[in-house]
């Protein structure tokens, strides 16, 4: 019986803390990101991204409005560095999207986490805890002129 106390008692100690787990909200730079040697080296330049409203040439064609979540490992990690790590990640799936619809671009990125969107040309959105991070984005996937 005592036993069973004990472990009671850890599991109550235990279970609050999980319940107050960190979700911490970032709003990091997009031009910060895109500088580092991991998205110079893995983003498709053939496939443009634009965020925000940022300009663009005409768009031909739109082949659909998509979304991806994405979360990554933050354990260890800054919370900015695992946030610029997991948008990368959103990015070349938008990116792989775009090729497998025939399309050249992607436009009118924006946050969408929990799906609030927030669309800026100049930051993403990123939330942040002990252990995951997660950026999700929403665009258009295009061809343009």
């Amino acid at each position: 019986m005592k036993q069973l106390l004990v472990i009671l008692t850890s599991l109550c100690l235990f279970f609050p803390s999980i319940s107050q787990a960190r979700d911490t909200k970032h709003m990091l730079s997009i031009d910060d990101a895109m500088q580092s040697s991991d998205f110079q080296e893995k983003l498709d330049g053939s496939i443009k991204l634009y965020f925000g409203d940022q300009t663009h040439s005409k768009v031909v064609s739109k082949a659909g409005n998509f979304t991806t979540n994405k979360k990554t490992n933050a354990v260890g990690k800054s919370d900015e560095r695992a946030c610029n790590w997991v948008f990368l990640s959103a990015l070349l799936a938008l990116q792989e999207r775009a090729k497998a619809e025939g399309a050249n671009a992607v436009v009118n990125i924006s946050s969408y986490y929990k799906k609030n969107k927030v669309s800026s040309s100049s930051e993403f959105e990123c939330h942040a805890g002990a252990i995951m991070a997660g950026v999700a984005l929403n665009a258009d996937v295009v061809t343009l002129k």
